[in-house]
C-alpha cells in the first residue's frame, strides 16, 4: 500500500493501482471516455488528465500508477481547461449531428461536452462519412469515430473476433475493419458488444423501425409482435421506469399502445425450444454421436462457430432459436385465417440482440409459410418507438400477453441469462428420463458467471452421469472450445451465449456508459422465475395444446419442419 494525497484528501491505495482507481475508491470522480476497466487503459482521449505535483505535464489518471507521497489535483482551473481543449480536439474529427443520431441520449461524448460547457469548435474539420454496407445489421459511421479504441479492445480481448483494427499513428490514426476487409467478410459474429461499448454513434445497429412502421400503418397487414425473455429485464431503462415498474404486463400493454394486433411472449417459444432440445438431448445421450452437444438458441454463437470453429457446427442442436420457432408457429397456424380475411401476417421480434437481425434473414430458416420473422427490433429501437408514440409507460395498466402463444413458465424466462437455457433444458430432460420433476438444486447452473471462462458440473440423472458446461462471452467460448478440442475436458452438453452474462448483456440492450448491468438484469429474471406458478417447460398447458393440435410430439415430422434447422447449411 502507498499513501498519496488527492484534492487535499489522504488516500491509501495498492501500489499497482492507477490514480483513477485510487480516486474512485476514495469517492473522487474523474471523467473518462476511452477507458474500460482492465480492457482499455491507453490514455488516448486525455479527458481524465490531472495535475501531479512536481511533474511538468499533466498525467492521464487512467494509466498513471500511484506512488508513495504523490500529490494529485483533479479539479483545478488548469485541469478543467485542459479537458475542455481535449474535448474540442476530439470534436474536430467528429461529425456532431446530435439531433439525428441514434445515440443522442446515451452519447458519452455529448454528455461530457455538456458537463464541460463546450460551446465552440475552434478546431473543426469534420471527416466525411465513410462507405458502409447499410444492409448489414451492424452499422459504422467513421465520421463519428473518436479513435478511443474501445471497440478494438472489446472485440479482441473480450469477444475474440478481432474485427476492428487501426492504421496510422497520431493525427493520422484511424479505426478500420481488420485487413481492410468488408465487414461481412471480417469474421464478425454480430454480438453487438462493440456497439454497446462505443461512447458515440460511430457504431449502431441497423435501424428497422421504418419497416415496422409501414406494417403497422397497412390495414391489410396483421402485425404480430413477440418479445424475448431478457427484454423484460431491461426495457424500462430506456423509458425511465424503475425495475419494479417495468413489469412484463406493463411491457405487453406498451406493445399494444404501439398498435400491434397480437402480442405474444417469446418465453412461450423458449418452453417449446426446451421440449425439442431436451428431447433431442435425451436421444443424444443414448447415441454414440461425438460429445458434446451444444445449445443453438444464440445466433451470435452459431455465427461465431461457423466463422471461427466450423469443426463444432455439426454438434449444434438442430433446434431453432425461440423467436424463429415462434415465427414459424405464428405463420403456420395463423396463415389460413389471415388469407381468408384477405390479409398478410407480419411478425416482429423485440430482441436484446443484433445477431437476430441477421438470423431472420437466413433463408434456410424459412418454412413453407415463407419468411417466419419479418423484422427484428432491438430493445433500444423498442424504447425509441415508445417515445415516438408518446406512450406514458408508467401510466399503463398491466395486461396479459395474448393466448394461446402468451403463456410461459419460469424455465422460459431464465433463457435470458447465462446458464438459463441449460437449467431449463435439464429441468425437462430429467423429467423425460425419470418421469419426475427434479429438485432445482440438481440442475442449477447459476454459478456460471462472466467472471470465469466456463463452469462445469457433473449431474447424476437416474444413475447416468451428465457432464455439463456453461460459457458466456465469445472469448470465454473460444477458451472452452480449445480445451474441448485438446481433450482437456470431457462434456456431454454445453450452453453457449455470445454476450457476457447472456442475453441480459446483449448487444441490443439499452446502453449505460461504463456500466455492465447483466448481473442486475439476471437477478430480475431469477425473481420472475421464482415467482412463477409454472416452472417446468413440459408443464406449459399451451405448449401441450400446440403439440396436440398441430405438431403431434417433440421431434415429430412437423416439429422438424417448423422447429428445427440444419445449422451447417445456413448462409453466413
Amino acid at each position: 500500500m502507498v499513501t498519496l494525497t488527492i484534492d487535499g484528501k489522504t488516500v491509501e491505495a495498492r501500489e499497482d493501482m492507477t490514480i483513477l482507481g485510487a480516486a474512485r475508491g476514495a469517492g473522487i470522480d474523474i471523467p473518462t471516455l476511452c477507458w474500460m476497466k482492465k480492457i482499455n487503459d491507453i490514455g488516448a482521449c486525455r479527458v481524465c488528465v490531472v495535475e501531479v505535483e512536481g511533474e511538468e505535464r499533466m498525467a492521464a489518471a487512467c494509466n498513471t500508477t500511484v506512488r508513495e507521497g504523490m500529490v494529485v489535483r483533479t479539479n483545478t482551473p488548469a485541469v478543467v481547461r485542459a479537458r475542455q481543449t481535449n474535448l474540442q480536439m476530439i470534436l474536430s474529427e467528429h461529425r456532431s449531428e446530435c439531433t439525428s443520431c441514434a445515440r443522442s441520449e446515451t452519447c458519452a461524448l455529448r454528455q461530457l461536452c455538456a458537463d464541460f460547457s463546450i460551446e465552440s469548435l475552434p478546431f473543426a474539420a469534420i471527416s466525411p462519412k465513410g462507405e458502409w454496407d447499410e444492409d448489414f445489421p451492424l452499422i459504422r459511421d467513421s465520421s463519428k469515430c473518436i479513435k478511443c479504441m474501445r471497440c478494438v479492445a472489446e472485440c479482441e480481448k473480450v469477444q475474440h473476433c478481432a474485427v476492428w483494427d487501426f492504421t496510422g499513428s497520431g493525427p493520422h490514426m484511424k479505426v478500420t475493419v481488420k485487413d481492410g476487409q468488408n465487414i461481412d467478410a471480417a469474421g464478425c459474429a454480430l454480438c453487438g458488444q462493440c456497439i454497446t461499448h462505443c461512447p458515440t454513434g460511430a457504431l449502431t445497429a441497423r435501424l428497422d423501425i421504418p419497416k415496422v412502421m409501414n406494417a403497422l400503418a397497412d390495414p391489410d397487414v396483421i402485425t404480430v409482435v413477440q418479445v424475448a425473455p431478457a427484454v423484460r429485464a431491461a426495457w424500462g431503462e430506456g423509458v425511465g421506469l424503475a425495475r419494479e415498474e417495468a413489469t412484463p404486463g406493463r411491457m405487453a400493454a406498451a406493445l399494444r399502445a404501439l398498435g400491434f394486433d397480437k402480442v405474444f411472449d417469446t418465453d412461450f417459444a423458449a418452453d417449446l425450444t426446451i421440449m425439442e432440445e431436451g428431447s433431442e438431448f435425451v436421444e443424444f445421450m443414448g447415441s454414440d454421436k461425438p460429445r458434446p452437444m451444444f445449445t443453438s438458441c444464440c445466433p451470435g454463437w452459431v455465427r461465431f462457430a461457423k466463422l471461427h470453429y466450423p469443426q463444432f457446427v455439426g454438434r449444434l442442436s438442430s433446434a431453432k432459436s425461440p423467436h424463429q420457432m415462434m415465427g414459424a408457429v405464428v405463420k403456420n397456424t395463423m396463415k389460413a385465417a389471415a388469407d381468408e380475411a384477405g390479409k398478410s401476417l407480419f411478425v416482429v421480434s423485440i430482441m436484446p440482440c443484433v445477431a437476430k437481425k441477421y438470423e431472420c434473414d437466413v433463408p434456410q430458416l424459412a418454412t413453407e409459410a415463407g419468411r417466419d420473422v419479418d423484422a427484428v427490433l432491438t430493445v433500444r429501437e423498442f424504447d425509441r418507438m415508445l417515445k415516438m408514440f408518446r406512450v406514458d409507460c408508467s401510466a399503463l395498466a398491466e395486461t396479459p400477453f395474448d393466448n394461446p402463444l402468451g403463456l410461459s413458465t419460469g424455465a422460459g424466462t431464465i433463457f435470458g441469462r447465462t446458464g438459463g437455457v441449460m437449467e431449463a433444458a435439464l429441468r425437462s430432460a430429467v423429467f423425460l428420463i425419470t418421469g419426475e420433476n427434479p429438485d432445482f438444486s440438481t440442475c442449477d447452473t447459476t454459478a456460471a458467471t462472466p467472471e470465469t471462462p466456463w463452469v462445469t458440473k457433473e449431474l447424476d440423472v437416474a444413475g447416468t452421469p451428465v457432464r455439463i458446461a456453461v460459457a458466456s462471452g465469445l472469448g470465454n467460448t473460444a477458451k472452452l472450445l480449445d480445451a474441448i478440442e485438446a481433450g482437456e475436458v470431457d462434456l456431454d452438453f454445453v450452453e453457449i451465449m455470445a454476450c457476457p452474462g447472456g442475453c441480459v448483456g446483449g448487444g441490443g440492450q439499452p446502453i449505460s456508459f461504463n456500466e455492465e448491468l447483466a448481473s442486475v438484469r439476471a437477478e430480475n429474471l431469477n425473481a420472475l422465475d421464482e415467482a412463477d406458478t409454472l416452472r417446468y417447460s413440459h408443464e406449459n398447458p399451451d405448449v401441450q395444446k400446440l403439440y396436440a393440435d398441430w405438431v403431434d410430439k417433440p421431434l415429430s415430422h412437423t416439429a422438424h419442419e417448423w422447429l428445427h434447422t440444419d445449422q451447417e447449411a445456413w448462409d453466413i
